[in-house]
């Protein structure tokens, strides 16, 4: 008898422990625009990606491209990285994206651009999930020509 207690006491640790690890992932609700949430709590248990930041394919260095075609090109190198880790773009908590003054635009940042290609990757119908987001302006960036660097941290619940 006293065999079989501690046996359900072990089945009942161990499963509250993993409806602990279960927890969902859980963002604030974002009432702008822009595709980002102000918050989102990763629960005990959660497994942690970090993907360095990405930069964008320049082919022609005499024609670097915008922001937003930068954008869009860092996010597809980002989702076939989180892809690897048999993630999405829906697992992305917490984005870092770092911009150079648009020469095109008077040396300013060009954030609309940035905004239009991120709300083609989060929020959308497809794929809701936003994950919380740092932008800031550097003065460069290691690939000459390129506007844009983003790296992500990827949370998933197993």
């Amino acid at each position: 008898m006293i065999r079989k207690l501690a046996f359900a006491l072990v089945l009942t640790a161990a499963f509250a422990a993993g409806s602990a690890n279960a927890a969902e992932i859980r963002r604030a609700p974002s009432s702008g625009a822009i595709a980002i949430t102000p918050s989102v709590a990763v629960p005990p248990g959660a497994e942690l990606v970090f993907l360095s930041g990405a930069l964008p394919t320049i082919a022609d260095k005499a024609k670097p491209g915008t922001t937003e075609e930068q954008t869009r090109s860092v996010l597809s190198k980002l989702e076939a990285a989180l892809k690897a880790e048999g993630l999405g773009h829906g697992d992305v908590v917490k984005a870092t994206v770092f911009l150079v003054g648009d020469p095109a635009k008077g040396g300013e940042i060009d954030f609309g651009g940035l905004n239009k290609a991120w709300a083609e990757a989060f929020g959308t119908a497809a794929q809701p999930n936003k994950p919380a987001r740092s932008t800031v302006k550097v003065a460069g960036l290691v690939l000459p020509g390129a506007l844009v660097e983003i790296e992500f941290v990827a949370a998933k619940t197993r």
